[in-house]
């Protein structure tokens, strides 16, 4: 509770030091909000440009999105691996007046059941869902299919004021923060975060309904949703009832900045393990527009899982950035710190950094490609050391392709 306490205290501080040097955010039309949300109804800070493609027909505005990396990585140590696989995602909306407000229909879609092969990719001490009826240990599932199917109603009241509605068969309730395919601050890592788990794993719920309030820079939302994790059948829809809720508070003092605070609690989430989770996130996010038009991008990110079963707590943190050295070249960091005790007997902590460079090679009308790669090194305590080895590590590069920014 004091770690709360104090990370809450420094987002505040931060929050409020930033915005005496930057001007207030601007408030959003109905239209403009839509076109900032980014996975259900989280938002990235206001200042990142969200790549897309715009396009108007009749009196409609669509709206594509999309990302896809082919990673080959290798994992070291005797639970480690090696392979050549895609994560990737599409992302599609129709967006139109209705009455005083604006009505938005979403899809979002991943071929990653085809391109993750075995329903999963190497990462050392990633945990989480299961493969072939196991838990998965050291590897990182495939996202579904259908990532994303919903509708957002926008409505404004008053002058300051708006109201938000969103229903999805499979959507983002209002827990966590941005998730990591579509957080500013990972758009040049191609794999998961060890905390995904702790932090943003609801990115894919079935069943979600979520009320929104905004005024001004502050907005309040709360969410039911169905609480399971997607099985491993990645084709079709885990439909369930609205068995799970959360609620959400998030601060956009300036365009740079934004932070959230959330809990929730999930009904079930993993099948194979007993009780239910009450789930706490709080982060903070920052983007600046550098002089290349590249965005430098980082986020801080705290989540704790509460078992009902076991009554026991665990935890994950999260630094993370990508820095645009040039207009063409990317730095990218990841720093984590993670309780696991799923992997051995007993309970330990794993620490892992990332280090990374992205190029962006030639530019064409409508995408943008780059190459790159990043190795991450792990601390572990001395009694994990004999199943990991004593300096385990991992190395991914990758060939990035995106839609263009227009």
């Amino acid at each position: 509770m004091k770690r709360l306490f104090l990370f809450s205290g420094l987002v505040c501080a931060a929050v409020l030091l930033r915005g005496q040097e930057a001007k207030p955010t601007p408030e959003l039309s109905p239209s403009m909000y839509l076109m900032s949300l980014d996975s259900g109804t989280s938002l990235n800070p206001m200042a990142w440009t969200m790549p897309m493609l715009m396009q108007r027909k009749l009196s409609w505005t669509l709206m594509y999105m999309g990302q896809a990396f082919v990673v080959d990585t290798q994992q070291s140590g005797p639970r480690g691996a090696d392979k050549l696989y895609s994560t990737n995602w599409g992302m599609a909306s129709a967006q139109h007046s209705l009455g005083p407000g604006n009505i938005m229909f979403e899809a979002m879609l991943s071929l990653e059941p085809a391109t993750v092969t075995n329903r999963r990719y190497p990462l050392l001490f990633q945990t989480g869902e299961t493969a072939y009826g196991n838990p998965l240990v050291d590897a990182q599932h495939p996202h579904d299919f259908v990532m994303g199917l919903g509708v957002h109603y926008v409505l404004p009241v008053g002058e300051h004021t708006l109201l938000h509605f969103y229903y999805a068969g499979v959507g983002d309730p209002a827990l966590g923060p941005v998730a990591f395919p579509h957080r500013a601050s990972a758009i040049e890592l191609p794999q998961a975060t060890l905390g995904h788990h702790w932090e943003d794993s609801t990115h894919i719920a079935a069943n979600v309904a979520t009320v929104g309030v905004k005024y001004r820079w502050i907005r309040l939302e709360a969410s039911g949703f169905h609480g399971g994790e997607p099985n491993e059948a990645r084709w079709n829809i885990d439909w369930g009832r609205m068995d799970s809720y959360s609620g959400r508070i998030s601060l956009f003092p300036t365009k740079q900045w934004s932070a959230q605070f959330s809990a929730g609690r999930l009904a079930k989430p993993e099948p194979q393990e007993p009780g239910d989770v009450v789930r706490t996130t709080a982060s903070i996010h920052y983007t600046r527009v550098r002089g290349s038009g590249e965005a430098w991008s980082s986020s801080a990110i705290w989540g704790r899982n509460h078992n009902t079963a076991s009554e026991r707590d665990t935890n994950a943190w999260l630094l993370e950035t990508v820095f645009p050295a040039t207009a063409k070249d990317f730095l990218t960091g990841r720093f984590e710190v993670a309780d696991k005790d799923e992997i051995l007997p007993g309970r330990f902590q794993v620490k892992a950094f990332t280090g990374g460079y992205t190029r962006d090679l030639a530019i064409k009308s409508t995408v943008e490609t780059g190459v790159g790669a990043n190795i991450t090194n792990y601390w572990i305590p001395t009694a994990v050391q004999p199943a990991y080895g004593q300096h385990p590590w991992g190395v991914s590069a990758y060939f990035r392709i995106r839609l263009k920014r227009s």
